[in-house]
């Protein structure tokens, strides 16, 4: 069996940095081994230029951009190969995800890093633009995880849920490993965009609640919550997915405002935000998946790492166990930079990528642009 190595790349919408893995992927689909992984955080000027371009950002700021993040991109892809001792010619091929500066569900898609700097910086084939294909033919363009969650991470024998807490949270609901029929999966809302918008917000030298302390240090507006809860989206059915667009800096400006005339702190503010991602992920689960009392919910992304919303997450839906997905398989933290490797393998065999029940796409596509090396 033929094995190949391959680079998966991912900025999400948490802002936080990019994300690579250097992963082996051979003929069985079923078979995708994470050789290593690196992180590169953002520096706060960084990450001020994408927030600009996400808000106010013209074209001449979005193609700048563009090119910026395709540099950035192919640097920390080296960073990566030399750590772990590998020449870039000895890659098959770079998946990009890209950065998303706009995500309007069935509508249009835009992923920024350009994939031909990508491309000629290393002098590597590179996948990119996955979202693209499945919004054209009549789907969410995400979540896009879903069908390396089932043929990956599914449990072999039964049920589990697969949670993805990054930006925004995601789950799936995978019948058994490799079983794609049944299986189920959508956005259920904010992540952790809400929660780190509002404690930069209150705290602009501050990136995100920091152990979770200030949701742990406030309670819950519950007047807020409720409003919040009130929102047309969680109440829709999937398929369905979301972004900053809905669930970014003006809803945490709103939630910050709200909270305070409501006679709250600004402590109250975080732990309203927390509770928000936690209540909508418990919700999702409960009205939109068939998953029992008993199937496991792994969980990945930067909200595993925060101890308070995985304590109030395990609180909500008890008695279902909550699993921490590097308990299970790998660093939870490069779960969707292997999974866009993965996806950028089957592009590159002409496999299709999406699962057509989860995005409500008119069908099976092969995902994303190759840009030759």
């Amino acid at each position: 069996m033929t094995a190949v190595l391959a680079v998966g790349v991912m900025s999400g919408t948490s802002l936080d940095g990019v994300s690579t893995a250097l992963v082996r992927l051979t003929d069985d689909p079923l078979d995708a081994q994470l050789v290593a992984f690196r992180q590169d955080a953002y520096a706060p000027p960084e990450r001020g230029q994408i927030i600009d371009a996400i808000a106010r950002g013209g074209a001449r700021d979005l193609a700048l951009l563009h090119v910026a993040l395709g540099e950035r991109f192919a640097g920390a892809v080296l960073q990566l190969v030399a750590a772990a001792k590998v020449a870039p010619r000895d890659l098959a091929f770079v998946a990009s995800h890209g950065q998303t500066v706009w995500h309007e569900p069935a509508r249009a898609t835009l992923q920024l890093g350009d994939p031909a700097v990508i491309a000629e910086r290393l002098g590597v084939t590179v996948v990119s633009d996955f979202r693209a294909r499945d919004v054209a033919a009549g789907g969410q363009g995400a979540p896009l995880v879903p069908l390396a969650d089932v043929l990956l991470f599914g449990h072999p024998e039964r049920g589990r849920l697969l949670l993805n807490v990054g930006g925004m949270a995601n789950v799936t609901w995978a019948p058994r490993r490799g079983v794609t029929a049944g299986a189920v999966a959508f956005d259920t809302g904010p992540g952790v965009a809400v929660i780190d918008a509002v404690t930069r917000r209150i705290d602009p030298a501050a990136r995100f609640d920091e152990g979770g302390e200030r949701a742990r240090r406030g309670k819950a507006c519950r007047s807020v919550l409720d409003a919040l809860l009130a929102d047309s989206y969680f109440a829709a059915p999937p398929p369905k997915s979301t972004g900053r667009e809905r669930f970014g800096p003006d809803a945490a400006a709103r939630l910050v405002e709200d909270v305070r005339q409501a006679g709250g702190s600004d402590n109250d503010a975080v732990a309203t935000a927390t509770a928000l991602t936690v209540e909508t992920i418990a919700r999702g689960i409960e009205r939109w998946t068939p998953a029992r009392p008993d199937d496991e919910l792994v969980i990945s992304g930067g909200g595993a790492r925060n101890p308070r919303l995985l304590e109030l997450l395990s609180a909500r839906v008890a008695p279902r166990p909550v699993v921490p997905f590097d308990r299970l398989f790998f660093d939870g933290e490069a779960k969707e930079a292997l999974v866009f490797a993965f996806l950028g393998f089957l592009t590159v065999r002409g496999m299709p990528g999406n699962l057509p029940h989860a995005t409500g796409a008119r069908g099976p596509r092969v995902l994303g642009h190759i840009t030759p090396a």
